[in-house]
């Protein structure tokens, strides 16, 4: 069973976000990019699929700017055995990913697509879902565990109230949550490994797939700074203004 692995390049989790004076969005000059996090477990779960010999092989794939490779190499370099870039400059949303991905799954053909629940620089939470309605394809979102059998994968589902398991028939799409596993770290050798595995380059046009926006942002302010909080002297202080300024109880 091949494996495909969808990873965005997205702002490093450690890195403060800026937004640009106009408000136009986020200032992404000279900023730390690294591989979105919960796309990170995708690929180790996938990897984690091919050393239990339940995958033959795992394909990485981004859509993005050229410097996406870097991300795709990071996946290789964790263990993947190809990637594949869609290229462009534009800004693509859910929708047109979506799209672009299940075009690359008509070439491809896996048994399993695993993408991150969401990507923490729009947190839109919706790639996963529009490729299985595309694709006509069972989902299992928000997994934090796998267990493949055959020609069906039960999902455990982190849902409002505790988990849920889903038993899907492949192929199948899985979108990770925090819990289903820990990454692994990209050893040396690993890393110079990655140099060498191919990574092919498509474009949308390509696929045939319109990526024009649906979406205009408006505008992007910061969050308001957070207030100091402020020490009572007594229990009976501490009521009054739990009762009477922030009217809790």
């Amino acid at each position: 069973m091949k494996v495909l692995v969808p990873v965005k390049r997205v702002v490093d989790y450690n890195v403060k976000i800026r937004v640009k004076a106009d408000g136009t969005g986020v200032d992404l000059n000279n900023v730390k990019m690294s591989m979105n996090p919960f796309d990170e477990i995708g690929v180790e779960e996938a990897l984690r699929l091919k050393e239990a010999g339940k995958a033959s092989e795992v394909v990485v794939v981004s859509i993005g700017p050229a410097q996406a490779a870097e991300t795709l190499r990071s996946g290789l370099a964790m263990g993947a055995d190809r990637g594949i870039l869609v290229k462009t400059d534009a800004t693509v949303e859910p929708l047109a990913v979506a799209k672009l991905l299940k075009a690359v799954i008509g070439n491809e053909n896996p048994g399993l697509v695993i993408l991150g629940k969401q990507a923490i620089d729009d947190d839109m939470n919706a790639t996963g879902q529009m490729l299985a309605a595309l694709l006509g394809w069972p989902q299992g979102t928000f997994a934090s565990k796998l267990e493949v059998g055959g020609d069906k994968i039960d999902v455990v589902r982190e849902v409002d109230g505790g988990l849920q398991t889903v038993s899907l028939n492949l192929p199948a799409i899985i979108t990770t949550d925090l819990r289903l596993n820990e990454p692994r770290y990209a050893s040396l050798p690993n890393i110079m490994k990655a140099k060498k595995k191919p990574i092919d380059e498509t474009s949308p046009e390509a696929l045939g797939v319109d990526i024009a926006p649906r979406l205009t942002v408006v505008k992007t302010v910061e969050p308001p700074a957070r207030q100091a909080g402020k020490k009572v002297g007594s229990v009976a202080e501490l009521v009054d203004k739990l009762k009477n300024e922030a009217g809790v109880i």
